[in-house]
């Protein structure tokens, strides 16, 4: 997929100024890695009077059949071949748009650090998509740009130029034109719009999709005459979230014609009940469904097996249903600082008797281990090599035996939702490997049998319908004695 941006110059104002607005040099081409693939920024043509800056994006398609298992252009195919079969590598759509805010992040805000007074400045611009999907026909591409000072020119594209009776496909050759917009400006209309077009997103639309909306439509979005339209389809027709949308850029209107800020309209709830509805992160997410699987065994004495650097053990010491913490790490760094979070030099005498930091290795046997209520293995298992995965096993299930096992580890399909995260990569560096929930729940059923534990499974975070949740958790119980499970 493909969008030029071209601007011509003056003799005070060169058009290669677009570099420095852009913040991509003229002279290089540059590659960037985005969600599904590669973009790649050059320039064919940039002089003094004339000057183009092209986005080229490659899109990995094989990354977008293994992980597009959710709804939108990288989702779930309408029929078998659709995943081999489709327009993804060609046709702007979210891709693009996604791609853009990566690339030309600070152009998008507005910023130049180089050329201030030209990134507030409007541009002489033409923008040129020569695949655009357009659900709605040229009608209504010309419907959503014109109104924001764009001449549109969109040309629908023919199903096959040999067979003409067959009509047009529902693809347009776009040109846009102004000299009344900036830059940053032009490139929030497409961030919004591409998706709107083309109906559809490569990835789950959550609540932070509206606070996206609000920023790239500032200004533009309010007054617009398809406002309802564009909230709709961006927030791919999810109603509470069109609804939330819509009343704020309600807010925003009221406050415009009122010659007000929104905050001197918006006032009758207090701030701290605004940060109090933030969604909770996903760390605070795992440690809380580890609490309630950790309570629900009845639990008193608990080992933390690679605590890290003492997020778990901490909140373990807030509770005092845990009698006994003991924190596990191969890292002595880790252990230096998990002790500092926990103040260990300055606890009370009382607390410091519940809780233990020591080094040690899971890929061991370890005695000190035995004996306890709990074990606990939160994001440890996917930074380990797999060949190593079968002493932590034994180290854990068959030495140490605690009564009940908490294991969670990152669900590989869920990662199609994080537009951020390059397409083929794990969301850490050190994970080893991500396991779809199939793998997981094999691999969990196999440690159970051979070591005498039953298994239990609980999503962790929004259970996504067609990937399922971003971290998965395994609870495991024993059912039989360390001699029953070294019979079996």
């Amino acid at each position: 997929m493909f969008v030029t941006i071209s601007t011509t110059g003056t003799p005070g104002n060169p058009a290669t100024d677009l570099g420095y607005l852009l913040h991509k040099h003229p002279d290089k081409a540059q590659a960037f890695s985005t969600s599904y693939g590669t973009a790649h920024v050059f320039y064919p043509e940039a002089d003094a009077e004339r000057c183009t800056a092209a986005l080229l994006l490659e899109t990995d398609t094989l990354a977008l059949v293994r992980r597009g298992r959710g709804k939108g252009r990288g989702g779930a195919p309408d029929a078998a071949l659709a995943q081999y079969v489709n327009d993804r590598p060609y046709a702007a759509s979210s891709l693009l748009a996604v791609a853009l805010s990566n690339v030309f992040s600070s152009a998008l805000r507005g910023v130049c650090a180089a050329r201030p007074e030209r990134a507030a400045a409007p541009l002489p611009l033409r923008i040129e998509v020569p695949a655009l999907p357009a659900r709605g026909g040229a009608e209504l591409v010309r419907r959503l740009f014109a109104p924001l000072g764009w001449t549109v020119t969109a040309d629908p594209v023919p199903l096959d130029t040999a067979f003409p009776e067959w009509g047009d496909s529902r693809y347009v050759r776009l040109v846009l034109e102004s000299e009344r917009l900036t830059l940053a400006e032009a490139l929030r209309h497409l961030y919004v719009l591409l998706p709107v077009l083309d109906d559809a997103k490569h990835y789950w639309v959550s609540a932070d999709e509206v606070d996206k909306l609000l920023r790239a439509g500032e200004g533009w979005l309010a007054g617009h005459p398809e406002q309802h339209l564009i909230t709709s389809r961006y927030l791919s027709r999810r109603w509470s979230l069109t609804r939330q949308a819509r009343e704020r850029l309600e807010l925003v209107r009221l406050a415009e014609a009122d010659d007000s800020e929104v905050e001197d309209i918006d006032n009758a709830v207090a701030e701290e009940t605004e940060a109090e509805e933030k969604p909770t992160p996903l760390a605070e997410r795992r440690r809380a469904a580890i609490l309630t699987a950790l309570h629900a065994s009845g639990a008193a004495r608990v080992l933390d097996l690679g605590c890290g650097q003492g997020q778990l053990v901490q909140a373990l010491l807030k509770d005092t249903r845990f009698t006994e913490i003991v924190g596990v790490d191969v890292s002595v760094r880790a252990l230096t600082i998990a002790a500092r979070r926990l103040r260990l030099d300055r606890m009370g005498e009382r607390q410091a008797a519940r809780v233990r930091l020591v080094q040690g290795s899971l890929a061991y046997t370890d005695n000190r281990l035995k004996g306890y209520d709990a074990a606990v293995l939160s994001e440890v298992i996917e930074h380990l090599d797999l060949p190593r995965l079968p002493a932590l096993e034994y180290a854990v299930f068959g030495h140490a035996r605690p009564r009940t096992v908490v294991v969670t580890t990152p669900n590989v399909e869920y990662n199609v939702r994080w537009e951020s995260l390059p397409a083929g990569h794990v969301r850490h560096g050190d994970h080893r490997f991500e396991w779809t929930r199939e793998e997981f729940r094999a691999w969990a059923a196999t440690v159970a049998g051979r070591h005498g534990y039953d298994v239990e499974f609980v999503p962790v975070g929004p259970d996504d319908p067609e990937v399922g949740p971003p971290t998965q958790m395994a609870v495991f119980h024993r059912t039989g004695t360390e001699k029953e499970a070294k019979a079996a």
